[in-house]
């Protein structure tokens, strides 16, 4: 298991710098500590004990071979989330979300089919037959594709569970996981409303040092949960 980080350690990160008190969400008053000049100051025993509950479930699906989607679309939280996902071999999302991507999968699946083939196709050269408009045209529509697509292009099936940076950011992925009964683990900052996630981890969600710390411990989790650990002792063990 992931070891939760020493309360000092999310000070020095900025875990505990909510939002404004005049923006504060009602249901998030248990895990607010006290306000200071007008911002709200997380309670980081609150953190630890609700970041230690998501971390159990995180692994848990891991090791039952389960699939957690990753999405972080606001501008500091898109790097974090590409790297820790692809750190532990799941998909995800730092794109604006394409609206029906749970609800109508049907469909959605299909870009990423429609990209894996068109690289495929560019790959084995097999575009170079067409007039250079042509080709222009399909690596115009590649490069589109990828930019929506490209942390989804190996999820073939609904995700068992998803993790959230900014539950107001990414309303309709939130919306659309709850019609789809996904399972929510998100960072929930003192402006959100943590009811509609299973594990809310009250955290700034803004922060950069914020971010990376929680996100990674989550990809963590998850290759604990697949057994990164244990192969790792095995290999120690041989040699």
């Amino acid at each position: 298991m992931p070891k939760i980080p020493e309360l000092l350690e999310m000070l020095k990160s900025g875990v505990h710098f909510g939002h404004q008190t005049s923006k504060r969400h009602p249901k998030m008053e248990p895990y607010i500590y006290t306000q200071r000049s007008q911002i709200n100051i997380i309670n980081l025993e609150q953190t630890a004990i609700k970041l230690k509950e998501a971390l159990d479930f995180v692994k848990e699906i891991a090791s039952a071979g389960g699939v957690i989607l990753f999405i972080g679309s606001k501008k500091q939280a898109k790097k974090i989330v590409e790297e820790a996902a692809k750190k532990c071999g799941m998909p995800y999302i730092t794109s604006r979300w394409l609206g029906g991507t749970f609800t109508n999968f049907g469909n959605i699946v299909k870009l990423p089919k429609k990209l894996k083939d068109l690289e495929e196709k560019q790959t084995q050269g097999e575009l170079e037959k067409y007039t250079k408009k042509e080709q222009l045209n399909f690596q115009r529509e590649i490069a589109r594709l990828r930019e929506m697509v490209e942390g989804i292009k190996e999820m073939r099936k609904l995700p068992e569970a998803v993790y959230i940076i900014d539950v107001k950011k990414e309303k309709t992925a939130l919306s659309e996981a709850g019609k789809k009964n996904i399972p929510v683990v998100a960072i929930n900052d003192t402006n959100t409303n943590p009811a509609k996630v299973k594990y809310p981890i009250p955290a700034n969600d803004d922060a950069v040092k914020s971010i990376e710390m929680i996100t990674n411990l989550v990809a963590e989790a998850v290759i604990e949960g697949k057994g990164g650990v244990n192969e790792q002792r095995t290999v120690i063990n041989e040699q």
